[in-house]
């Protein structure tokens, strides 16, 4: 193993860093700065190499999928740092959701669908989000209101508007996934939706849409005329 002190002072990215910025630190330095040691056969650098080249990934964007039992299973990487890995990620994420969510119109069904479909294609469990909206459709917060099992989401009606008189929403957006992949709304979405729009209609806050994300699919209850 090479080890990170015998590389020349500019090739470290600690230094690399501090001389000139971690902009120009390559996805392994920067990784490899997070992870700060390696393994017994590995430095910080190239365990950094294998754990975004594993099973022919080829960049950064490999770490955001990895689970916590797949990053235990690297040598070298424990609890703590899985846990870091994983929360850099979801931070990396929450920071480009807010940089572009200002410039969004969310009363729009594939501005919605292109925004939460990369966060919940892949997710094994149906997850319920809202989305809260202000009178221009622009988004004040989204929360997860439920997750369920594989085949089943339970709504939680008051907690949907608890939350949105919280955030002074004027309109709501729902959004869940279906993990089999099939857009297609089933009978129980029908009815929940039709339960949350005449609830929403009593406070007088507008359920705009509810969108279900497929595998690289959604389907817009909206334009389908149930709502």
């Amino acid at each position: 193993m090479n080890k990170i002190a015998d590389m020349p002072v500019n090739e470290r990215p600690y230094e690399k860093c501090i001389e000139k910025g971690p902009a120009f630190l390559s996805d392994e330095e920067l990784l490899a700065v997070i992870l700060r040691t390696g393994n017994r056969e590995l430095n910080s650098m190239e365990l950094a190499r294998t754990i975004i080249t594993k099973e022919n990934k080829t960049d950064i964007l490999s770490i955001m999928h990895y689970t916590f039992e797949e990053l235990t299973s690297f040598k070298g990487i424990g609890t703590v740092k899985a846990i870091q890995i994983m929360c850099i990620g979801e931070l990396s994420k929450r920071i480009a959701c807010t940089k572009a969510i200002h410039k969004l119109d969310f009363s729009r069904p594939d501005t919605i669908a292109r925004y939460y479909m990369e966060s919940m294609r892949h997710k094994e469990k149906e997850e319920l989000v809202v989305a809260y909206l202000d009178t221009k459709c622009q988004m004040i917060k989204d929360m997860m209101i439920t997750s369920g099992t594989i085949n089943q989401s339970l709504f939680s009606i008051r907690e949907i508007f608890v939350q949105a008189l919280r955030f002074n929403a004027v309109n709501i957006v729902i959004v869940h996934n279906h993990p089999s992949g099939n857009s297609e709304p089933s009978k129980d979405d029908i009815i929940s939706t039709k339960k949350i729009c005449e609830a929403g209609q009593l406070i007088g806050i507008t359920v705009l849409d509810h969108i279900i994300i497929g595998d690289k699919s959604f389907t817009s209850l909206n334009a389908l005329g149930i709502i």
